[in-house]
């Protein structure tokens, strides 16, 4: 790390954490779902696996009181962390982040920030880094906003609930398996880096967490004619997991696709009129919009 900051209170450390949110007398807002990291080790190991260096801009979402902010400042570039929580503000930029000059706080709801435009403007438009400790009920529409904007990726290292960590990088047959798995797998090769026990937090969660990493694919690895249509026979399938893709695609008011253009299009991939589509992997879910887009 650069002697230029041995200086610095590092909030990975319990008790500067706990000295900061007395100083401004702050109050955790249940509603952002806010958790912070208190475990130096964690937040290094984060930053180590999102492979951040000097030539990097790195965009954090989320950075609470700053805790990885003060690390992803030490090792990027540059660096814009995303906070909606106004009360935040006054802590990250006149206190905690007022020794880096590498640094933009932005006061900002991150699905309503044009964060192509950001990558643009401050790193000339080439791949950006994510990084981020998410709240659970954000998680995949963070994730798949990033993915869908035609935002310059080349990675997101995320901390979240350890079991959605799970349901990302899972396959067929799984319970976890679902629209959410496909969906990462179609843009990125994840992989969990790192697993975090609920004690490394304050307030301390219910459940344990998980760092995974999504590394950007250059071109996704199927094939596919037209992805939206791909996706909402994706969604359909799951919406009713139960239920055979017949049933839960044919009857979807989402999908377009009649059951007679259905069930041609299973039988010519070689699949059953009962197959569900928990049973499918990406390439054969892109084999079958691939099927129905060619018979019309």
């Amino acid at each position: 790390m650069d002697n230029k900051y041995a200086h610095v209170m590092h909030l990975g450390n319990p008790t500067n954490t706990i000295a900061v949110l007395n100083r401004y007398g702050f109050n955790f807002q249940k509603k952002f779902g806010q958790n912070f990291l208190i475990d130096e080790n964690v937040v290094e190991k984060i930053v180590r696996e999102a492979g951040v260096t000097k030539d990097d801009f790195v965009l954090e979402v989320g950075p609470g009181i700053g805790t990885m902010t003060q690390i992803l400042c030490e090792n990027a570039r540059e660096v814009v962390a995303v906070e909606i929580d106004k009360k935040l503000i006054p802590i990250l930029t006149e206190d905690t982040l007022s020794w880096y000059d590498n640094v933009t706080v932005i006061n900002e709801d991150i699905l309503k920030l044009n964060i192509k435009e950001l990558a643009d403007k401050k790193n000339g438009g080439k791949p950006i880094k994510v990084v981020a400790n998410l709240p659970y009920y954000i998680t995949t529409p963070i994730i798949m906003g990033l993915f869908e904007s035609c935002v310059p990726l080349d990675s997101i290292t995320i901390m979240v609930q350890k079991e959605v960590a799970d349901r990302m990088q899972v396959g067929p047959g799984t319970k976890d398996y679902g629209a959410l798995s496909l969906a990462v797998q179609y843009y990125a090769r994840p992989k969990i880096v790192l697993n975090v026990p609920a004690s490394c937090f304050m307030p301390r969660p219910n459940v344990d967490s998980a760092v995974i990493k999504l590394e950007r694919y250059q071109k996704p690895p199927v094939d596919v004619l037209d992805e939206h249509l791909m996706f909402k026979i994706i969604r359909a399938s799951f919406n009713q997991r139960r239920k055979t893709m017949m049933n839960s695609v044919g009857n979807s008011g989402e999908v377009n696709v009649s059951k007679e253009e259905l069930l041609k299009a299973l039988e010519q991939c070689g699949f059953s009129a009962t197959i569900r589509g928990e049973a499918l992997t990406l390439e054969q879910f892109a084999a079958l919009t691939n099927a129905i887009i060619n018979n019309r």
